[in-house]
């Protein structure tokens, strides 16, 4: 009976919107091959996203870079905490390499936070952006990169790199931040996206919301103008899943209707576009997020 009650408390019964089938499609398996051949991590499976199955049976994959040993411990996330091990100055060219066999038209890279180096791992973001141009030209890097702890000549390496898009997730809102990102920093992450457009006005900027964590829907609605205060374009938000009884527990479900009206919100509040649901996370369909955004309104009025 305790270990039943233990279940229910750790993974209550999910709504019918969340339930997702299995990964095991013959792309898939073939895409966790390849990764593991080139010894590449994913946030895909780091993050214990639901969206795996999809993502990789239809050929897109988020690259995790700097290994798979996060410096922080955010109250949420799956990915694990430690000591990280030495950069590996090759992981760019292997990644190209993934890119290029998979080829892709539409790449995200994220890390894990490296607060031991000294620019935060920006060198090996540049590094990765420029491979990938340089072997499949055609191919948009959009990049999810820590806060760099504020360090602003870092964050300018990988703007110079040209980016398509560049997303730094705030996660949460500013009362609840504390308790869910406790190395982090609500204010510098509204910071960090308002320093990149200072740096490239041009730069297309995004971050993402992770609802069901005990804030309220005013609460998120004010994060949302926060974000919109410093210019941000995109906006992602998605419902919080429980990795482990390590993480703080899921304070409600979020009902689709709910995630429409935050998504009719941002639009009103001038995002350029705006993916709210049960399942997005930050770099859900992020190709046809970014295709939304800005593809011509001439075109788009045809479609």
């Amino acid at each position: 009976m305790t270990q039943s009650k233990k279940t229910v408390e750790l993974r209550p019964r999910l709504p019918e919107w969340l339930k997702v089938q299995m990964p095991g499609s013959p792309r898939y398996m073939q895409l966790k091959e390849l990764m593991r051949s080139q010894e590449l991590h994913t946030v895909c499976e780091e993050a214990h996203c639901p969206n795996i199955g999809e993502c990789w049976g239809r050929g897109t994959a988020t690259f995790m870079i700097l290994g798979d040993i996060c410096t922080r411990r955010c109250h949420y996330c799956a990915v694990t905490t430690g000591r990280p091990f030495a950069v590996d100055l090759q992981e760019p060219k292997r990644l190209a390499e993934t890119v290029l066999a998979m080829n892709l038209r539409y790449c995200v890279i994220t890390s894990v936070n490296r607060d031991d180096l000294p620019d935060g791992g920006a060198s090996i973001f540049a590094a990765c952006i420029n491979r990938i141009r340089d072997v499949l030209p055609e191919c948009r890097v959009e990049v999810l990169i820590p806060d760099f702890a504020g360090n602003w000549d870092a964050l300018g390496k990988v703007i110079e790199a040209g980016p398509a898009v560049l997303n730094h997730n705030i996660e949460s809102t500013v009362r609840v931040f504390p308790r869910v990102r406790p190395k982090g920093n609500y204010n510098l992450s509204l910071e960090l996206l308002a320093k990149a457009k200072e740096i490239d006005s041009a730069t297309v900027t995004k971050s993402g919301i992770i609802v069901g964590m005990g804030e309220t829907t005013d609460e998120v609605l004010e994060t949302m103008r926060d974000l919109r205060g410093v210019d941000c374009d995109l906006l992602t938000i998605g419902q919080y899943l429980r990795p482990s009884s390590k993480h703080i527990a899921i304070d409600r479900f979020y009902h689709p209707a709910e995630f429409e009206e935050l998504r009719v919100a941002g639009l009103q509040m001038g995002f350029k576009h705006v993916a709210s649901g049960p399942l997005v996370r930050s770099s859900y369909h992020a190709d046809e997020q970014h295709d939304a955004a800005f593809v011509p309104l001439s075109l788009a009025s045809k479609s």
